[in-house]
């Protein structure tokens, strides 16, 4: 008989809460791994994963919910919350590789009532969409550069600004659809992604990303410290991230 998954998002933002359910074994955890995709491709200020109703059918099914949340702490700036895990999954989990910032907590809904509740200063985070037209590279450097300015990493506008064009361009020349380009500050981390409606995925040796019109990614791989590829039901999203060297 055949596992069961259920994965259901409750919100999106600003916080997002996926909810699931069911057993998790090696042939359910692709389903896992999509949800958990989705939730992260708006960019919520932190994801709740609610495992209280998921079953753990096995040691090695463990292993796979461990490698899903633990490769969450590749996106930038979205912190993970495990909710409503036994003690020991939890633990074991936190030990995982890679999963040395993931917090847990009891419930999602306690945690997601701290969210609501927090009193701090609002994340410094920029939105906006552009049309797949040439004048969206000049933009998006002016966006970057006005950003940078006011929150004070003045010094990475012209790196920024520089990846940012080269994202954007690969979106005008090759994907032709409306993108979505956020750009964000938080704990000494500048964030950039950009979100497109191609589901080509793009490799580094892949032409359509290093052609005669642009030094493509290469260039992004060299000026940024990391990044990565998070592919949606929709097309995309680019992610790249640099240390500011202030905390």
């Amino acid at each position: 008989m055949s596992s069961q998954l259920v994965c259901r998002p409750e919100q999106d933002l600003p916080v997002a809460v996926l909810r699931v359910s069911g057993v998790l074994d090696t042939m359910t955890g692709d389903a896992l791994e999509h949800a958990v995709a989705r939730s992260l491709s708006a960019q919520p200020e932190s994801l709740l994963v609610d495992v209280s109703e998921l079953e753990v059918a096995d040691p090695g099914a463990l292993d796979v919910l461990s490698s899903i949340i633990c490769r969450t702490a590749e996106w930038p700036a979205v912190p993970v919350v495990l909710c409503g895990a036994e003690r020991e999954t939890a633990r074991t989990i936190r030990d995982w590789p890679g999963c040395h910032a993931l917090s847990t907590e009891e419930s999602c809904e306690k945690a997601l009532a701290e969210a609501e509740r927090r009193d701090g200063p609002e994340p410094r985070r920029i939105r906006v969409r552009l049309r797949p037209v040439p004048d969206a590279c000049r933009q998006v450097r002016q966006l970057v550069s006005q950003a940078c300015t006011t929150w004070q990493v003045r010094e990475l506008a012209a790196t920024v600004g520089l990846v940012a064009t080269e994202l954007v361009a690969n979106v005008v020349r090759h994907a032709h659809t409306t993108m979505e380009l956020t750009l964000g500050l938080r704990d000494g981390l500048l964030y950039l992604t950009v979100r497109d409606g191609s589901r080509r995925l793009p490799r580094p040796k892949d032409p359509a990303f290093s052609d005669a019109g642009g030094r493509g990614l290469h260039l992004v791989r060299e000026l940024t410290d990391a990044w990565g590829v998070l592919p949606v039901s929709d097309g995309k999203v680019v992610w790249t991230r640099l240390t500011t060297g202030a905390a």
